[in-house]
């Protein structure tokens, strides 16, 4: 399977992990440090219904965010990032948020994801492999010398005329590109 791992930007500060969050909770600019996304979409995540628990408020009504908060923010992103619609997280968060006895749906909704995640990855990996067979062309083209010999479209000829380097109608058309 394949993995993929983020790194970080030259000089970026790593993600704090959930685990270093102080009990009291971290402000709202700074889960959306920790997490990776913005202050709107935390904002969003929460009209959207997509937290499990009510983010904590203090006397002042700002929001803070504890390490459970956090782990979940990071979940629904993986979730997002990797294509379900906010309506299928929104129904994970709802069954997460109703407690035990409903395993089996949670594990359904996750596995038919799963199985839309693989069968995309299966359609990139394939439009990879065209991607890498032109680079092929591209790179030999260029080590024989033979680039100008790539095709490259011509503007339209006018009617009755033919463009500089194809052929009259009747007459044999040079090899397409491989």
């Amino acid at each position: 399977m394949l993995e993929v791992k983020a790194r970080p930007a030259a000089g970026a500060r790593p993600k704090a992990r959930a685990s270093d969050v102080p009990p009291e909770g971290v402000t709202i600019a700074e889960a959306a440090r920790r997490t990776g996304v913005s202050v709107h979409t935390l904002r969003y995540y929460e009209r959207a219904g997509l937290v499990v628990s009510p983010v904590d408020r203090t006397s002042g009504g700002r929001r803070r965010y504890r390490a459970l908060d956090l782990k979940w923010i990071v979940i629904c992103t993986k979730l997002r990032a990797t294509g379900m619609p906010i309506r299928g997280i929104r129904r994970y968060a709802e069954l997460v948020a109703a407690g035990p006895g409903n395993e089996p749906e949670r594990l359904a909704l996750l596995e038919a994801h799963r199985a839309g995640v693989l069968a995309r990855l299966a359609e990139i990996q394939e439009n990879l492999k065209e991607i890498d067979r032109k680079i092929g062309i591209y790179r030999g083209s260029l080590a024989a010398g033979e680039a100008d010999r790539l095709w490259a479209p011509a503007a339209a000829p006018a009617p009755g005329t033919t463009a500089p380097g194809t052929t009259a109608p009747g007459t044999t058309p040079p090899p397409p590109e491989k």
